[in-house]
């Protein structure tokens, strides 16, 4: 039998696009148009409501980039249209290719109530249903004007990415203002014609349920007269009743869908315009969910909810409302969907405090799943986080974007660095932006990886950012395949819903241990360094903001800021948000980003001034040392401040053959002519730690031309070719430390070598003016090790040095905080990082043995989004300590990190807590969030192993309780007045509320 369908596939799309979707709306008006242009920045809603407004026409061009236009649009419906359904048609000049990247709208009454947003494919305001005719329309539209950064021509360089270079040329034109007559039954047509050719077209060509599609489709089209679609849809609905009510076999894949509009916090747009995206998708949400009784819509991101609360009072009503109808649901836990590899330990646990907190005391929801579905990749140390935090499954898309390795399971355990497992799904519909095509459906069912031992899947189900949300399109969809022969089976649930039919149909899934990586957007690592150095310096600012403060308030009865504190960590959760830490975003976020940090650290360093002021005693009476860190150094306790001893000092002499020679008894460094390290001697272990015939703390240029996704991507041929910068401009001594001059390009850099201990510190001030290019810092070692550890949250993860797998060789870029270690038994090497997150470590052979080298990124040059990224002056501090231990490298890690303070004072302070175990490392003290006065520690081990150890309070102690992250008992009271016994697991984090006698 000749197989009809392309046949009819040409047919029916034809007559959809030319005469039945002309047909939705048979008869229109025009409107009556005027607008009025705020002159800067977005006003308030009351402001924009009562601005006088000038005519302006269909055609006419409007929208100067990022600005925002109140159009008001006036007329009357016909009185031939009583009984009829009524809709006003608002086409500001959408594209409808890119829903969510241009300009958008949000639809006001006259008295300030918010109808809906418009976006591409969402440009309808019903007004009538049915309309009386003869009465009076007036809507109010806020549009913003957002350029289009992402267009049909993507990563281009673009100056519309920041308003200061944008220009004032209009964008868009207003295309159609209308009052229509909206046929419902021409779109129901629509719909189940749409289905049906979605589904037919996957279906097997030996199949008889295609056969069956194809004739009714051929009826149908038959049936509609194409010069009054309006008078026959009803007919040709008909013929399609019957294949429509075939129900679904009882095998057939079960797909939960939940509205959802992925919004990125900030991306090719400022947080200012998220906020309002966030109203628009919001106010649509709410309307279809009045308008369709079995949708479901969830919406993760505390911070964005909080937005709404603060900034569209008049939205957050119709949003509570629709909270406590159960069908708009806070999902995720977190305040943002934050980047999950560069966020520090304490700060990855605020995300889930801050954001759990957030929908528990304004809604009483504690949501115990974790929704990040474009986040990139996911460290091996969330698991026991979302544990501590009081939740337990994680769902995901993104790894789905592997470009190399297919990951093997969509439903399966994820099993964290601390042995912690939680509960993961990953949609495979593939998209977070599903729009319930059948297509969609089909792969969603094809790809599922776990058939036969499940068959429950979860599809995200609405247009991001921008689009809008979940259309009514969509949902009619979803009502179609709720149970349809040939499809998967369809159903509106919560993710709470979805997640417990997925647990009880598979009780025993796989097992996917260490980080899930992903294998793309490894520039993320490196791309905006000052956007990444502000976000690492505010995290080691409010450790200590927040233990002097409570130290000063238990030993001083100082106030502790408990509002300012709150604020400034919501600040730097936000900015850890997936594209802006990440340096993917606009011009515009990176450069408030860095104005912010500016600020969060001059506040911060207020707070910390003032606390130990507060301890310090007499400012007369000589300098204190206060030590944040969480190890004693220099005769400095943790946590606390003493005068301190003196440091080794550093001999320095000239090296034969021209160069410098560093010696301080523990480390001797040879520095050539060309400033270059040829030795670090550890005297104590009598062996070199650079590798033989190599040079280190050597600059490496590469050419950095992504395939794609220029700030998000680098691609593993860049390695094919680069330049080692050893040309200097000037090698000298400079009080007792080496300091090198090089030029390169449009470029300079100055590096200075110190000794301090058993560390070389490597100080690096680039003067950057390159384009497309990448930095490279390396460090050739003597060591052979077929593995290496970088920290990670709450302890470290081992990678493979070696490419014997796909699996490792893609991982040719990752992520470290604070150090990476590599190790041959009995010694190591340990690098460490003030500021870096991207390194690569790889192993090579030659006539003396094996070199592990390790390098560390340290600057990009994309074009896109942001022209200009990285442009400028940046300094970076790395530290080298041979042979480290692991535990030397999570000490060392913090000291550089947490600089000593010197203040004027004579008091000596004791700490508040203090642990006789350095394996055991405080991350957080800090006063209870219930304004209680009790002490919150929070500790982990650090090394990997079993730990016994003994915590100590510096003040008197009624009770201890371990607590979760949101400081809630998980276990009774112990009463204790004295020290506190430990037992911790490798790598266990532990929370413990020390209420105060």
């Amino acid at each position: 039998m000749h197989d009809d369908r392309n046949l009819v596939e040409a047919r029916l799309k034809r007559v959809l696009n030319e005469r039945i979707r002309p047909a939705l709306y048979p008869e229109s008006v025009p409107l009556e148009v005027a607008v009025w242009h705020a002159p800067d920045e977005p006003v308030p809603v009351t402001e924009g409501l009562a601005a006088t407004p000038e005519p302006i026409a269909v055609g006419d061009a409007w929208g100067a980039p990022w600005g925002t236009s109140w159009f008001t649009v006036t007329g009357t419906v016909p009185e031939r249209w009583a009984g009829r359904t009524v809709e006003a048609l608002l086409d500001l000049g959408f594209d409808e290719d890119m829903p969510g990247f241009q300009c958008e709208g949000l639809v006001y009454l006259p008295d300030g109530t918010p109808v809906k947003g418009l976006n591409p494919r969402n440009q309808w305001v019903r007004v009538g249903a049915p309309a009386e005719g003869g009465e009076r329309v007036r809507l109010h539209v806020e549009a913003a004007s957002n350029p289009v950064i992402l267009g049909h021509h993507p990563f281009q360089p673009t100056r519309l990415g920041d308003k200061e270079t944008a220009g004032s040329d209009p964008l868009y034109r207003v295309t159609r203002m209308d009052l229509a007559v909206f046929d419902e039954t021409v779109w129901q047509l629509v719909m189940d014609l749409e289905v049906l050719g979605e589904l037919m077209h996957e279906l097997p060509v030996d199949g008889g349920r295609r056969w069956e599609l194809l004739r009714a489709l051929n009826r149908a089209l038959d049936a509609v007269d194409l010069q009054d679609v309006n008078g026959t849809a009803a007919a040709a609905r008909a013929e399609l009743t019957g294949v429509l009510s075939a129900p679904a076999v009882p095998s057939a894949h079960r797909i939960s869908a939940v509205g959802h509009a992925h919004i990125d916090s900030a991306w090719l747009w400022p947080l200012r315009e998220t906020v309002r995206k966030v109203a628009r998708t919001a106010s649509n949400m709410t309307a279809l969910l009045e308008d369709e009784p079995d949708f479901v819509f969830a919406m993760s991101q505390a911070q964005q909810w909080a937005w709404i609360k603060e900034h569209r009072p008049e939205v957050w009503a119709k949003v509570t409302k629709a909270v406590a109808s159960g069908r708009f649901v806070p999902a995720g836990g977190m305040w943002v969907e934050s980047d999950t590899n560069m966020p520090g330990s304490e700060a990855m646990a605020r995300q889930f405090v801050h954001g759990k907190r957030f929908f528990i005391d304004e809604f009483g929801v504690d949501n115990e799943e974790v929704w990040l579905p474009d986040t990139f990749g996911f460290a091996a140390g969330l698991p026991q986080i979302i544990k501590a935090a009081g939740s337990k499954r994680l769902l995901t898309q993104k790894i789905s974007w592997s470009q190399t390795n297919t990951f093997p399971h969509h439903t399966f355990l994820w099993e964290g660095l601390d042995g912690t497992r939680i509960f993961t799904h990953f949609p495979p519909v593939d998209t977070y932006n599903c729009s319930m095509t059948g297509g969609e459906l089909a792969h969603a069912a094809r790809n599922f990886k776990d058939k036969g031992v499940a068959r429950h899947s979860l599809a995200p189900t609405g247009w991001g950012d921008g689009g809008g949300g979940t259309t009514r399109e969509m949902v009619a969809k979803a009502a179609r395949v709720r149970d349809l022969e040939g499809s998967p089976a369809v159903a509106w649930e919560t993710p709470a819903d979805f997640f417990a039919k997925a647990e009880a149909e598979y009780p025993n899934p796989p097992v996917w241990a260490g980080e899930l990586y992903l294998e793309l957007h490894r520039a993320t690592l490196t791309s905006q360094a000052k956007t990444k150095q502000g976000n690492r310096r505010s995290e080691h600012l409010l450790r200590e903001a927040e233990l002097w403060a409570a130290t000063a308030a238990v030993r001083a009865g100082a106030p502790y800021p408990y509002a300012q504190l709150d604020r400034i960590w919501k600040t730097v959760l936000l900015h850890q948000f997936h594209d802006i830490l990440p340096g993917s975003s606009i011009a515009w976020v990176h450069r408030e980003a860095r104005r912010t940090y500016e600020l969060v650290a001059e506040e911060l360093n207020a707070v910390i001034d003032t606390a130990q002021r507060a301890l310090a005693g007499d400012a007369s009476g000589g300098t204190l040392v206060f030590n944040g860190a969480p190890h004693a150094r220099r005769g400095v306790p943790a946590g606390g401040a003493a005068r301190p001893e003196p440091g080794v000092r550093t001999s320095v002499r000239d090296r034969d053959g021209g160069g410098h020679v560093l010696d301080n008894g523990l480390l001797r460094v040879e520095v050539d002519a060309r400033g270059l390290i040829v030795s670090i001697y550890d005297v104590a272990a009598d062996r070199e730690t650079v590798a033989p015939g190599q040079v280190a703390g050597l600059l490496q240029l590469h050419p950095d031309f992504p395939n794609k996704w220029d700030a998000w991507d680098v691609d593993e041929f860049y390695r094919n070719t680069g330049t080692d910068l050893t040309e200097a401009d000037d090698v000298s001594l400079v009080d007792g430390s080496v300091r090198v001059r090089r030029s390169f390009g449009s470029s300079s850099v100055t590096q200075v070598f110190t000794l301090t201990g058993r560390r070389l510190d490597v100080d690096t001030e680039v003067d950057w003016h390159e384009t497309e290019k990448f930095l490279k810092l390396a460090f050739p070692l003597d060591v052979h090790a077929d593995r290496y550890a970088s920290e990670s949250q709450y302890g470290h993860v081992f990678r493979a040095t070696h490419t014997n797998t796909s699996w490792e060789a893609a991982k040719f870029e990752a992520c470290n905080h604070r150090f990476v270690h590599v190790e041959e038994p009995g010694w190591g090497v340990a690098l460490v990082s003030d500021s870096t997150y991207g390194h690569d470590v790889t192993r090579t052979a030659g006539g003396a043995g094996t070199t592990t080298t390790v390098r560390v990124s340290l600057l990009r040059a994309p074009r896109f989004p942001d022209p200009e990224t990285d442009q400028g002056v940046h300094r970076f501090r790395h530290a080298l300590v041979p042979g480290a231990a692991i535990g030397d490298a999570v000490r060392e890690g913090y000291v550089v990190n947490l600089p000593e303070r010197r203040v004027p004072g004579d008091a000596e302070v004791a700490p508040l807590v203090s642990v006789d175990d350095d394996a055991v490392v405080v991350t957080a003290v800090k006063l209870a969030d219930d304004e209680s006065g009790d002490v919150i520690v929070r500790f982990h081990e650090s090394r990997g192993g079993r730990a016994r150890a003994t915590l100590t309070p510096g003040f008197p102690v009624a009770e201890v309780v371990a607590t979760d992250l949101l400081e809630r008992p998980t276990a009774e009271p112990r009463r204790h007045d004295g020290p506190v016994l430990l037992a911790l697991r490798p790598f266990e984090l532990v929370t413990l509320r020390l209420k105060r006698a």
